[in-house]
């Protein structure tokens, strides 16, 4: 096992190297978290669109894996609003791909709410080490509880102006998500037309605005990245992508197929599949819809509608109409077992320092 200096977020997290595997809300599993987590970073488990039986469910399964720090992801964004018109518009021009995969359009059931006194109860019980959210932070009253349950804070902040509000509310980490970052942007009070920020940039104009440890994420897939990102100022990375690669990820064949096959043009921001912008691996769907961004419905609404398309188009085995979320850096992913891949990570960080 490779050896590192500590950094200011390993001595906050209790870990061995400063890693975390983002958490990827359908993606992430109690297994990989685990083995994350015991290979020396900090494992996550993504519970942005999930109720609590669930989420007590998965962090079971992860507590029988291991003892080691882990990470609880919740999103905290604004209740949806309902409107009829853009919904007839949305279903009107998603209706020809219902007709040709031979399924029926029906109303979607309400999608579970942002993070609320139900996920609340599961963190007050639960003790984990490290809650991170989404999107912002919870109301004043819900942080003071998550903190008094003896949990660290993180936060995403996609401008300096958000990690600075993070801070100020007491976050213990910011996280810089930068633009190249797959998956949903966090942005939460920055206007989304000016939060496009690339990593190599937000990181040290961010770790010069904050006290707090930054941890970069964003386009990170190798050891190159991680010293990169620590050169820049950030204590510590956070990869998503890079972890798709592991036969512990919960994603589809096709999804992997996809990652394997991608070039640097591949990941396209859209808002088509849930109504917030995220980064995907462009397909049929992100393509003919992508001019229709008036029409698309409040997240998480949209995604009521378009959920049902990709199950049963991948059932034909096509990939037209999956959210395949993936970063820029998607070219560079491996299939490794997790564990493997940490310390192949750890291994190139210090050959890249070395350098």
């Amino acid at each position: 096992m490779a050896s590192w200096p500590k950094t200011a977020l390993t001595e906050l997290l209790g870990i061995t190297y400063p890693i975390v595997q983002a958490p990827m809300a359908g993606s992430a599993t109690p297994a990989l978290a685990a083995a994350v987590a015991n290979a020396g970073g900090l494992g996550s488990l993504g519970f942005g669109m999930s109720e609590p039986d669930q989420c007590r469910a998965e962090i079971e399964a992860l507590r029988a894996a291991t003892n080691r720090p882990f990470n609880l992801n919740f999103f905290v964004h604004d209740a949806p609003r309902e409107d009829p018109v853009r919904r007839a518009r949305m279903l009107a021009r998603l209706a020809p791909y219902y007709a040709e995969l031979g399924i029926e359009q029906s109303k979607a059931s309400d999608p579970p709410p942002p993070f609320g006194d139900a996920l609340l109860e599961v963190v007050v019980a639960d003790r984990p080490a490290v809650v991170s959210f989404h999107y912002g932070l919870p109301t004043a009253t819900r942080l003071r509880a998550v903190k008094d349950s003896g949990a660290l804070i993180l936060s995403s902040a996609t401008t300096v102006e958000e990690a600075i509000w993070l801070e100020a509310q007491g976050v213990d980490a910011v996280i810089a998500q930068g633009y190249e970052a797959g998956g949903h942007r966090g942005t939460f009070q920055s206007r989304l037309s000016s939060a496009q920020i690339g990593t190599m940039a937000l990181v040290p104009q961010i770790v010069d605005a904050v006290r707090c440890p930054v941890i970069a994420a964003g386009g990170i897939m190798d050891g190159r990245g991680i010293a990169a990102a620590l050169m820049l100022g950030a204590a510590g990375v956070q990869l998503g992508t890079a972890f798709l690669g592991c036969p512990e990820a919960s994603i589809s064949p096709l999804h992997r197929q996809a990652l394997k096959t991608s070039s640097d043009e591949s990941a396209q921001m859209t808002v088509v599949f849930t109504g917030r912008p995220a980064r995907a691996i462009a397909n049929r769907l992100l393509r003919e819809q992508a001019g229709g961004a008036a029409d698309v419905l409040d997240f998480p609404l949209q995604r009521g509608l378009t959920g049902p398309l990709g199950p049963a188009a991948a059932k034909r085995g096509s990939a037209d109409f999956l959210s395949m979320w993936a970063g820029q850096g998607a070219p560079l992913f491996r299939e490794l077992p997790a564990k493997e891949l940490v310390e192949t990570l750890a291994r190139e960080v210090e050959q890249a320092l070395a350098r």
